[in-house]
């Protein structure tokens, strides 16, 4: 599993803006400025929809008074469910989302899970990072079922914790 101090891997995604929706490398949406990423384990699923993507949505102000350069959510669902969950939940003017339709990225970063017994494969683990420059500032991933550790409250008390 990535930790504090390792560099982002460099695998295709697909990346989902207000822009549009483009092919490029982790690394390139990752590697500058100091990012937020959080990951869920599937997009309109119930705890990502309704708990974890909201709350981004709502402090994404706040986060950006913080410093954070940019908002990223990744799943492992293909661009077009990923441009639809953007487009659904209001979230593309505050977060941009990573198509990782196979599970590329979330195993290079170690943070996969095995989500068969639900009939969903493998998927990221509920997880979000700070990511400064391209290198893991923090990493915090759910150890139980919910939004927690991962929400975009906690990254806040993170984010200004490291600024105090």
């Amino acid at each position: 599993m990535i930790e504090r101090g390792n560099p982002v891997p460099s695998v295709g995604i697909t990346l989902v803006t207000a822009s549009g929706v483009e092919n490029t490398t982790s690394d390139a949406v990752l590697g500058q400025g100091v990012v937020v990423l959080f990951t869920v384990p599937g997009a309109f699923t119930p705890t990502c929809h309704v708990n974890h993507l909201p709350g981004f949505v709502a402090n994404a102000a706040k986060l950006r008074d913080a410093g954070v350069d940019k908002i990223v959510c990744a799943s492992v669902n293909d661009q077009h469910v990923m441009k639809a969950w953007a487009e659904a939940s209001g979230a593309l003017n505050d977060v941009a989302f990573i198509a990782d339709g196979n599970a590329e990225l979330a195993k290079a970063l170690g943070i996969d899970k095995d989500f068969s017994a639900f009939g969903m494969g493998t998927r990221y683990a509920r997880a979000a990072m700070i990511i400064r420059d391209g290198v893991a500032d923090a990493v915090f991933v759910e150890d139980a079922p919910g939004v927690n550790a991962s929400g975009a409250p906690a990254i806040l008390m993170a984010l200004e914790a490291a600024a105090a």
